[in-house]
């Protein structure tokens, strides 16, 4: 064993401890991947990680380090929180790029990209498979989460890396209400995530007035992206008892993919805001942004609330 840099950041927040809290080992070099998992166990926090150089493989493509991610139960390919994080805790100990406003981190998945807009940093959310899921799944974990049928508008498969079950509900109030039962939830889903909205922009060649979408988001005022006024628009809640996680205070994966089914189908603006966090005492925000070439970016703030070094 022996000292090395630690940083433990709020992320999706400007102001500490209202977002989702991140483990960062800014050393990971010589430790085994037992040795990273007992460590993310003992930090009991949703992910902790280790910076590491990058391989030689994706240095020459650009990267400027590589992370490794793990909850308190299992090592994970890509995660949100964790790639703002580290990047976040990276530049602040001097990490610099290798390219101008533009970081390359790797990860299980893959190579990432990264842009900072002032003080906010953005990912490129990765490529996404999406499928329908079994009706007798949905019903069972409709009701771990005592949801009514008529409550779920759409259910979809997200795979960025990890593999999370998107459910969209009927309105932001619906999200906030729920109280799942974990034991019942458990061995289920590896994760499931829901949203709801209260409106959406007026899309006719995407929404037609007479689906059940349209008709759930169509009765406040719909239209423009409350994305520069950082007021929310999509409430979202993630559930993980499978990974060790109850509640995720905000899940950038969740949303990433949330993001691109969303927007693709329609049902959200190319800029919004989502709350996430907010039965559990936080205040996350997560900003959606699709780019004019279909890329779409999820940025949020990161804030450093305890740095200093861990015996590992």
């Amino acid at each position: 064993m022996r000292q090395r840099l630690f940083k433990q950041v709020d992320v999706f927040t400007a102001q500490p401890y209202l977002g989702n809290p991140l483990a960062v080992v800014l050393d990971g070099s010589d430790l085994s991947t037992e040795e990273m998992q007992s460590f993310a166990r003992w930090t009991n926090l949703s992910e902790t990680t280790f910076l590491l150089p990058p391989s030689p493989a994706a240095a020459a493509q650009g990267a400027d380090y590589r992370v490794r991610i793990f909850t308190p139960g299992s090592e994970l390919p890509f995660a949100g929180h964790p790639t703002l994080g580290s990047c976040h805790a990276w530049l602040q100990a001097g990490g610099t790029p290798k390219a101008a406003g533009t970081i390359v981190q790797e990860c299980a998945k893959g190579l990432v990209k990264l842009k900072r807009d002032g003080t906010r940093l953005a990912f490129a959310a990765p490529s996404l498979q999406r499928s329908r899921p079994d009706s007798a799944l949905i019903a069972q974990v409709a009701a771990a989460l005592g949801l009514q049928a008529q409550q779920i508008l759409a259910a979809q498969w997200l795979n960025n890396g990890p593999t999370w079950l998107g459910l969209l509900l009927d309105s932001m109030d619906t999200v906030l209400s729920l109280q799942p039962d974990a034991a019942a939830l458990k061995g289920l889903v590896p994760g499931v995530g829901v949203a709801g909205m209260d409106a959406a922009p007026a899309a006719p060649d995407l929404i037609v007035r007479s689906n059940r979408e349209a008709r759930a988001f169509g009765s406040r005022d719909a239209g423009a992206s409350t994305a520069d006024d950082d007021t929310p628009s999509v409430e979202v809640r993630f559930f993980a008892p499978d990974i060790g996680v109850l509640e995720d205070p905000v899940t950038g994966s969740f949303n990433a993919s949330l993001a691109q089914w969303l927007i693709a189908d329609g049902i959200a603006p190319a800029r919004y805001v989502a709350a996430q966090g907010t039965c559990i005492g936080r205040a996350g925000r997560v900003f959606i942004e699709q780019d004019a070439q279909g890329q779409v970016w999820v940025g949020g703030d990161s804030v450093t609330c305890i740095e200093g070094k861990v015996l590992l």
